[in-house]
C-alpha cells in the first residue's frame, strides 16, 4: 500500500486488500442481528456468537472495547484480532455497535453536555453571533436549518459544530459560556483518538496489510484540511404545531468514515434493520454508539454497511415536553484522500473525500 506524497493521497488497492472481489464475511439474512438480552443491558457485554439465532432483530451488538481502550497501557496484540473480527462482523451486517469500556471519561462527556446546555439556553440573538458561516463548518446551526432528507421539512434540532481548524476565537462563546471551548476541544481530541483505534481495528478485520496507510489518510483530524467535526445537538421540546412529516432528525446515513455518538437518557434514535424496518437504539449508560459512514462503505466496496437512522418525535405527552441531547463525532478522511475501492473492484469511481463531503453538505443545507 502506498500513499502519495503529492497533493492527493490514495491506495494501491491490489497491495492492500488480501481477498478477491467476494465479500470478506457472509451477509446473513434473518440472523444478521446480534442477540442482546436484558442481562447484557444490566451487567455488560457477553460473548458474541454470530451463528446464534437472535431473539430480536432490532438490537445492536454491545462490544467490550477494553482490550484497546484509551485507558489501556500495554496492548496485547493477541487480544486485538478477536476484537477486530467482532467489529467488522457487526459493521458488515448491522452497521452499528455499542462500545463499552472505550476509555473516554464519562465526566468529560458530562461536562461537555453541561456546557452545551448553557449555550443552547442562551437567547437566540446571542447564539446568532456564533452562527456557522457559509464558508466554514464551525459554529451554531439553528433550528430547522438542516434537512437531511428532502422528503421532510427541516429537522427539529439545533447544533454547535466543533471543527478546530476553523474555530476562530469569535466563533466561540468565550464570555457567555467560558468552559464550552475547553470541554469541547478535550472531548474532540478523545473522540479523535478513539476513532483512530476503531479504524485501525477495522483495517485488521478487513486484512488490510498496511494499516498505517489507512490511518495516515485520517491524520489531519482536528489539525488541518479534514472534514471531521464534533457536534453537541439539542432537540427541543416539541412545539404544539409541527409541519407535516416533520421529525427531530430525518432518515439519513452519515457522510464520513465512522461516527461516534453519545446519548443522554432520552430515547428517540432509530436504526434501520436488515428487513428495512426502523427499530429503537436506546441509550445505554457508559457506552458510545459507533456506526459506519458512506465514505467507508464506498471505500470497502459495500463490505461495511452505512445504515440509515433517524430521530423521531416522542409519542407520549411527557416525552414531547422533554428536550433530548446527544454529542456526535464524525470522523472523516483528509480532504485530499482519494477514495478508491480497496478491493480493486472499481465498484465506485474514485473521488476525493473533500469533493464527496462538499456534495453531501450542499444537499443538506439546500444551497447551490
Amino acid at each position: 500500500m502506498t500513499v502519495s506524497s503529492g497533493d492527493k493521497s490514495t491506495f494501491d488497492p491490489q497491495s492492500t486488500f488480501s481477498c478477491s472481489h467476494e465479500p470478506l464475511l457472509p451477509r446473513p439474512d434473518s440472523s444478521c442481528r446480534n442477540r442482546m438480552d436484558k442481562d447484557t443491558e444490566e451487567h455488560g457485554p457477553v460473548p458474541i456468537h454470530w451463528d446464534a439465532t437472535p431473539e430480536d432483530h432490532g438490537h445492536i451488538p454491545i462490544i467490550d472495547f477494553s482490550s484497546y481502550s484509551l485507558l489501556k497501557g500495554a496492548v496485547d496484540e493477541d487480544e486485538l484480532q478477536p476484537l477486530a473480527t467482532q467489529l467488522v462482523q457487526a459493521f458488515s451486517t448491522v452497521g452499528f455497535v455499542y462500545l463499552r469500556n472505550h476509555g473516554i471519561p464519562a465526566a468529560l462527556v458530562s461536562r461537555t453536555f453541561e456546557a452545551a446546555d448553557k449555550f443552547f439556553a442562551l437567547p437566540e440573538e446571542v447564539k446568532t453571533k456564533f452562527s456557522r458561516p457559509a464558508d466554514k463548518s464551525h459554529g451554531w446551526v439553528c433550528l430547522e436549518r438542516e434537512r437531511v432528507t428532502m422528503e421532510r421539512p427541516g429537522d427539529l434540532k439545533e447544533a454547535f459544530n466543533v471543527r478546530p481548524p476553523q474555530a476562530t476565537e469569535k466563533l466561540w462563546p468565550s464570555e457567555e459560556v467560558p468552559e464550552f471551548q475547553q470541554a469541547s476541544l478535550q472531548l474532540y481530541d478523545k473522540c479523535r483518538q478513539l476513532s483512530l483505534r476503531i479504524i485501525e481495528l477495522m483495517a485488521r478485520g478487513l486484512n488490510i496489510q498496511n494499516m498505517q496507510a489507512l490511518l495516515s489518510m485520517h491524520s489531519l483530524m482536528g489539525t488541518g484540511p479534514n472534514g471531521s467535526l464534533m457536534r453537541p445537538l439539542r432537540y427541543p421540546p416539541v412545539p404544539d404545531h409541527v409541519k407535516d412529516r416533520q421529525i427531530r432528525c430525518g432518515e439519513h446515513t452519515d457522510y464520513g468514515s465512522i461516527t461516534l455518538l453519545f446519548q443522554d437518557n432520552i430515547a428517540g434514535l432509530e436504526v434501520q434493520n436488515c428487513e428495512g424496518e426502523y427499530v429503537p437504539a436506546p441509550p445505554i449508560p457508559n457506552t458510545v454508539v459507533v456506526n459506519i459512514g458512506d465514505i467507508m462503505q464506498r471505500w470497502t466496496a459495500d463490505k461495511l454497511k452505512s445504515t440509515s437512522h433517524r430521530v423521531l418525535l416522542p409519542e407520549t405527552e411527557e416525552g414531547r415536553k422533554s428536550a433530548r441531547r446527544s454529542i456526535a463525532f464524525f470522523a472523516h478522511p483528509n480532504l485530499d484522500a482519494v477514495i478508491t475501492c480497496l478491493d480493486g473492484s472499481n465498484k465506485y469511481p474514485p473521488i476525493t473525500a473533500g469533493e464527496y463531503l462538499k456534495q453531501r453538505l450542499t444537499a443538506t443545507y439546500d444551497v447551490s
